[in-house]
């Protein structure tokens, strides 16, 4: 037994399988399904395929949250084991995914189950979920890192820039006319997660790669200050140069312990379409 508090989140978190490992983290994948065929977000299929598969069928396609028996099949170990199991989900105002859990919870008899909304997705919810799995294994009880995750989450600093608005306008994230006048006028709009929901708070226009830069310098103020332990850069499929160059400059700030790059999974990638980058963070 690794630990008396078992930490899971569901595959939205988009943290790396080494990271997982080494925080003793375990994943429940969400459902992507393109027409009639249903497949694992992580474990059976790329966000590469995802993006072929829309292109060829000029669709994107729909998400769904964890199963009822999956989830159960993924406590019951750990309750069996009369371990407490924390589960750090994606938004509840984006998925069920959350309620599930509850339910499993239920149907097992425990009351030993806590389920956190995260009121983020991506890696705002992969920055909660480390912090909740450092805490279990230097010991923390299961309510008080529930405290202080829950007491954090407005903390969490979640946005990212999109290359193209047509894979939110298919999914009916926004208007097909607004994803047309976005493209044709090379809008890159700045997306924020707040209070559990996305909102453009900022366009930029241009190429992908000068946009994203000016998305961080933009942060530049905010970064300063921000919890120096970690940030990420979380991308959907983007040019390893942008990428690099992002790192170069979070690292010459000399303000974080650990720069992470991961990239997203089949989910957010449906959603965003490839090109969209990310850099996320706690503030103090």
């Amino acid at each position: 037994m690794s630990g008396r508090v078992k930490i899971l989140a569901d595959s939205t978190c988009d943290l790396t399988d080494s990271l997982m490992e080494a925080y003793d983290v375990s994943m429940l994948p969400l459902s992507i399904v393109m027409g009639d065929k249903s497949c694992y977000d992580r474990l059976e299929i790329t966000p590469d395929e995802i993006y072929q598969w829309a292109e060829a069928n000029k669709t994107t396609p729909k998400t769904a949250a964890i199963s009822l028996d999956g989830a159960m099949n993924m406590i019951r170990p750990y309750v069996e084991e009369g371990r407490d199991v924390i589960f750090i989900g994606i938004s509840e105002d984006m998925s069920t995914t959350c309620n599930v859990m509850r339910m499993a919870a239920r149907e097992l008899e425990t009351d030993r189950v806590f389920v956190i909304d995260s009121m983020s997705l991506s890696t705002g919810i992969g920055l909660q979920v480390l912090r909740a799995a450092q805490m279990a294994a230097d010991g923390a009880a299961a309510e008080q890192i529930v405290a202080e995750i829950e007491g954090a989450r407005e903390k969490v600093r979640a946005s990212f820039v999109v290359d193209t608005l047509t894979y939110l306008a298919r999914g009916g994230r926004c208007s097909s006319v607004t994803a047309l006048l976005a493209n044709t006028l090379k809008l890159k709009p700045r997306i924020q997660v707040k209070d559990g929901k996305m909102g453009v708070d900022k366009k930029y226009r241009g190429t992908i790669d000068k946009v994203i830069l000016k998305y961080v310098k933009d942060m530049e103020e905010e970064l300063l200050v921000a919890d120096e332990r970690r940030v990420f850069i979380t991308h959907s499929g983007c040019d390893q140069e942008v990428i690099d160059q992002v790192y170069k400059y979070l690292e010459q700030m000399r303000r974080f312990q650990e720069i992470l790059v991961t990239r997203a999974g089949g989910v957010i990638s449906s959603h965003c379409g490839p090109g969209t980058l990310g850099v996320l963070y706690y503030m103090r």
